[in-house]
């Protein structure tokens, strides 16, 4: 972008602070849904009885985890300089799949698909962190 054009500039700053914004209210609603998430788990966690209760408390733990991530990404967005980081998408993606797994594994080629997908995460993850891609 060229210093020259001032409406350019200005553009940017008011799509920067729509951005911005966005941002921060997206974080408060996902700090809401982490609250009714907490609450959720402690109701799960002191229920008798059930014997699904286990697969409840292990997805909800999960759902806590990438409502947490999401959190954790909108922080480091304001921290790091108005970007995001590659890496914690793939933290998000990861965890999304491992929900995944937990909640829907009555298939087993679909469980092996979605390892496979784990994988190809953890070696993006591998490279992006490596000395030649990491900027932080």
């Amino acid at each position: 972008m060229s210093d020259k054009n001032p409406l350019a500039r200005h553009l940017a700053t008011v799509l920067q602070w729509v951005l911005n914004l966005g941002l921060l209210s997206l974080a408060i609603i996902l700090i809401v849904f982490l609250g009714k998430e907490t609450i959720h788990l402690a109701n799960v966690l002191f229920s008798t009885g059930e014997e699904s209760s286990s697969y409840l408390l292990i997805e909800g733990i999960v759902i806590y985890f990438l409502y947490f991530e999401f959190i954790a990404l909108i922080v480091k967005y304001f921290q790091s300089g108005y970007h995001f980081p590659l890496r914690y998408f793939v933290y998000i993606g990861i965890t999304a799949i491992i929900r995944l797994i937990i909640v829907d594994h009555k298939n087993p080629f679909d469980t092996l698909c979605y390892s496979a997908a784990i994988l190809i995460l953890v070696v993006t993850l591998w490279l992006a962190n490596s000395n030649r891609l990491k900027r932080e």
